[in-house]
C-alpha cells in the first residue's frame, strides 16, 4: 500500500466580487489528486482536495516541497498499525519533515490541501463516510449527521444596490437558510447601516443576519461599527479587525456584548491558542472560524479541537470558513456547531453533493464513502481531470 502519485492543478475561481478588503477578481485555488495503489471497486483509490477561497492556489509549494517528501519517504512509514490504511498523522510528518516552528503563512494552506485528499483517500479505503470514521476515531462513536449551514454572500459589486442585495438574501431564505451573512467595511458606516437594515426587513421569524467586515478597521472604526450594530441583535459581528490583533479583539468585547466571531485567517494551533489567551474571546456566545483547509488540514484541527476543550472552549462553538465539504465531515463527525455555505459563488468548489437540500437551516449529510466528492458531478468532473 503506498501513494503512487500526487497531482497539482491551479484553478481559477474569479468572481466580480469584494469584500472589505480584496476583490476575487484573480482568485485560484489549488485542486490535488492523491493517488494510491489501493484497488476499490476495479480502480485505483484517488483522494482529492482543494484550498479554500480567499488564499490563492499553491501549486509552487506543493510541487517542490511537500510532494517530494512524501514520494520519496519509505511507503512503510505512512501506513498505520493496522497495516490496511494510509495514516494522515504519519504523512502530515513527514511532510512538515525539515519545516521550522512558526511561519504559519502559504505552507499551511499546501499542506492542509493535501491533508484533506489524504482523508478522503483514507475513508475511501475503509469504504466509510469521512464523518463516520471521524466520529468512531475521535468522536462520540455516533456522527449527526444533521449539520447546521449558513448562507454567506453580501459581497460588493459594480452596481449592486439595496434592491439587488435583498434579492441575493432572499433566494438564500427561499433555499431554507435561517441565518444569511453579508459583508461589511467596504462602504461608510451609514451606507452600511442602510444594507444591514435593508436585509434585516426581509427576515421573518427565526431568522437571522451576520456582517463580516473581513478584516478591516482599526479600533476606532470597529467599536464605532460594534456601538451601531449593537440594537441589531445580530448573529454575530465577524472579524472587525486584523486577524493577528488580539488586543483589538479583546477591546472590542467592552463594546459589544453580542456575539463575535473570528479565526479564519489564523493558520495554527498555535495561533488559535493565542486567539483564546489574548483575543478577549467569550465561550458562552462566541464562534471560532478555523478552517483546515488553510490550517494544516484535519490532524491540526485535531489538536486545535483538543486546546479548546482543555480552554473550556466547547467543539459546538466553531463553524468553520469556507463553504466546503471537509468541514461538512468535520462538523458532522465531532460535533462542531455548523458550517459556513456558499449557495452561489466559487463553484464549483462550494455547496454541497447534489440533491442535497438545506431544510429548516440544516443539511444531512449522504452516505458517500470518503468526503463525497462523488456526489457533486460538476466538482468530481473538475477533481478527476487532475487525476487523470
Amino acid at each position: 500500500m503506498r501513494i503512487v502519485d500526487i497531482r497539482e492543478q491551479t484553478a481559477p475561481i474569479a468572481s466580480a466580487i469584494a469584500n472589505a478588503y480584496i476583490d476575487f477578481s484573480k482568485m485560484t485555488c489549488s485542486v490535488v489528486a492523491v493517488v494510491t495503489d489501493v484497488v476499490r471497486d476495479g480502480k485505483p483509490v484517488v483522494g482529492y482536495g482543494f484550498n479554500s477561497n480567499g488564499r490563492y492556489g499553491q501549486g509552487a509549494l506543493i510541487r517542490e516541497r511537500f510532494r517530494p517528501r512524501l514520494l520519496e519517504a519509505d511507503p512503510m512509514a505512512l501506513i498505520d498499525a493496522t497495516g490496511e490504511n494510509l495514516d494522515p498523522h504519519k504523512i502530515w510528518a513527514a511532510m512538515m519533515r525539515n519545516e521550522k516552528p512558526g511561519g504559519h503563512g502559504e505552507r499551511s494552506v499546501a499542506v492542509g490541501t493535501i491533508d484533506m485528499a489524504v482523508w478522503d483517500a483514507v475513508a475511501k479505503i475503509a469504504g466509510k463516510p469521512l464523518f463516520r470514521l471521524l466520529a468512531e476515531r475521535y468522536g462520540t462513536g455516533a456522527a449527526d449527521p444533521r449539520v447546521f449551514v449558513y448562507a454567506a454572500g453580501g459581497y460588493y459589486y459594480p452596481g449592486k444596490g439595496l434592491e439587488q442585495l435583498t434579492a441575493e438574501m432572499r433566494g438564500y431564505l427561499d433555499r431554507g437558510y435561517t441565518v444569511v451573512k453579508m459583508k461589511i467595511g467596504g462602504a461608510p458606516l451609514a451606507d452600511d447601516l442602510k444594507r444591514i437594515e435593508a436585509v434585516l426587513s426581509i427576515l421573518g421569524p427565526g431568522q437571522r443576519l451576520a456582517v463580516d467586515a473581513n478584516g478591516r478597521f482599526d479600533l476606532e472604526t470597529a467599536v464605532a461599527y460594534a456601538k451601531a450594530l449593537k440594537p441589531y441583535d445580530l448573529f454575530w459581528y465577524e472579524e472587525a479587525g486584523d486577524p493577528l490583533d488580539y488586543a483589538l479583539q479583546a477591546a472590542l468585547a467592552a463594546h459589544y456584548p453580542n456575539a463575535m466571531a473570528t479565526g479564519e485567517n489564523l493558520f495554527s494551533m498555535q495561533d488559535a491558542r493565542n486567539l483564546i489567551r489574548y483575543g478577549g474571546m467569550r465561550p458562552d456566545r462566541d464562534w471560532l472560524q478555523f478552517d483546515c483547509a488553510l490550517s494544516y488540514g484535519l490532524v491540526e484541527y485535531l489538536r486545535t479541537i483538543e486546546m479548546l476543550k482543555e480552554n473550556g472552549w466547547s467543539p459546538t462553538r466553531c463553524i468553520p470558513h469556507g463553504g466546503h465539504q471537509m468541514s461538512l465531515n468535520i462538523a458532522a463527525g465531532l460535533g462542531l456547531g455548523g458550517n459556513e455555505s456558499y449557495p452561489d459563488l466559487f463553484q464549483p468548489y462550494g455547496g454541497f453533493p447534489d440533491g442535497v437540500k438545506v431544510v429548516d437551516g440544516h443539511i444531512t449529510m449522504p452516505e458517500l464513502p470518503g468526503i463525497g466528492f462523488e456526489g457533486k458531478a460538476d466538482l468530481i468532473k473538475a477533481m478527476r481531470a487532475v487525476a487523470e
